[in-house]
């Protein structure tokens, strides 16, 4: 089974790349930025990694991001997690961006995205892993800053595919972004948003009819919710779950108790990804090893959860048929 999870072609739809700074990174460029951090080791730093909720996270998350001030800096830490999930047999990443954390601080929004689509460009061509480029808003701020944000992206069109939610879901629904999202549908980009982690199965509702989101971001709330189930099972609205990272922010107690099995045969869209895998305990291969040894998944499930996120990822016809056959191969291994 570890051999058939590492061979499996995989697609990651909800990755964080903040999220993706590993500590020993983190140290390595606060040193070249002569950035201060309340941390004298990177032994410190892991044991800080404790969560009590998505706030406890949110806070370290942010603290984290401070060291990265110039293009260089975005560049090297998406190369690390492309150098990584390269070993996981990721061939398409979806990856999600946070200007706002970083335009606040006084790093331009040009720098941020230049120096990670930089990076991306450099993986599809030495690790063939394809991508998309998805701006996330932070939810805890104004529509306006969201909107404003959204008028620097409108210059970099040809780098970033969609716009999302981030950060505290509680009190901070998808109605509060409605006129923001509407204007980016208008531009072309695609919806995706983070709804039903901690917040109530109603955010879900609300991404889908007024954010009209292609995709939703965990999603697991939606069993509070039989309508709301019945709705995403008949038009396959992909969620995209992320096993350890629920664990780890206590939206369940153990990977055991986790709902995805039983989301998976109910005939929900459901697809496995990381998260913030430098802060969660686990890169996608981690997740999908620990996922299928909590829940017992066999080897249909796998493929299934795989197949899914192809037909979920925002690519051509011809490259998502492309990324279909290299499973379908795997198949008759």
């Amino acid at each position: 089974m570890k051999e058939f999870i590492r061979n499996l072609p995989k697609a990651e739809l909800h990755l964080h790349i903040e999220g993706s700074l590993e500590p020993e990174l983190m140290f390595t460029i606060a040193k070249r930025n002569d950035a201060l951090l309340p941390y004298n080791s990177v032994e410190e730093v892991k044991a800080a990694y404790q969560f009590s909720n998505l706030q406890s996270f949110l806070d370290i998350y942010h603290l984290g991001a401070t060291v990265l001030q110039k293009e260089q800096d975005f560049f090297d830490m998406t190369w690390a997690y492309l150098e990584r999930v390269a070993k996981d047999n990721v061939i398409h990443t979806e990856i999600f961006f946070v200007p706002q954390i970083h335009t606040r601080r006084g790093v331009s929004f040009d720098t941020v995205v230049n120096g990670i689509y930089r990076a991306l460009q450099k993986g599809h061509l030495l690790l063939d892993i394809s991508s998309k480029l998805i701006l996330c808003f932070v939810r805890e701020d104004s529509a306006e800053e969201a909107m404003q944000t959204l008028q620097q992206a409108l210059e970099h069109k040809d780098k970033i595919i969609g716009v999302g939610l981030e950060s505290a879901e509680v009190g901070n629904p998808p109605s509060k972004f409605a006129g923001v999202f509407e204007k980016a549908l208008e531009e072309g980009l695609l919806t995706v948003a983070h709804a039903g982690e901690e917040g109530p199965a109603e955010y879900i509702w609300q991404a889908l009819d007024l954010c009209k989101v292609s995709r939703i971001d965990h999603g697991v709330r939606c069993l509070d919710d039989e309508k709301l189930v019945q709705r995403l099972i008949e038009e396959q609205t992909p969620l995209t779950v992320c096993p350890l990272s629920n664990v780890k922010l206590k939206v369940f107690n153990t990977l055991a108790a986790h709902p995805l099995k039983k989301m998976l045969d109910m005939g929900l869209c459901v697809t496995i990804n990381s998260d913030d895998p430098a802060y969660f305990g686990g890169y996608i291969g981690e997740n999908f090893a620990a996922t299928q040894a909590a829940l017992g998944l066999t080897k249909e499930d796998l493929r299934k959860l795989t197949r899914n996120a192809f037909n979920a990822s925002f690519v051509s016809h011809e490259e998502r048929k492309h990324m279909l056959k290299l499973l379908d191969k795997l198949a008759f291994c």
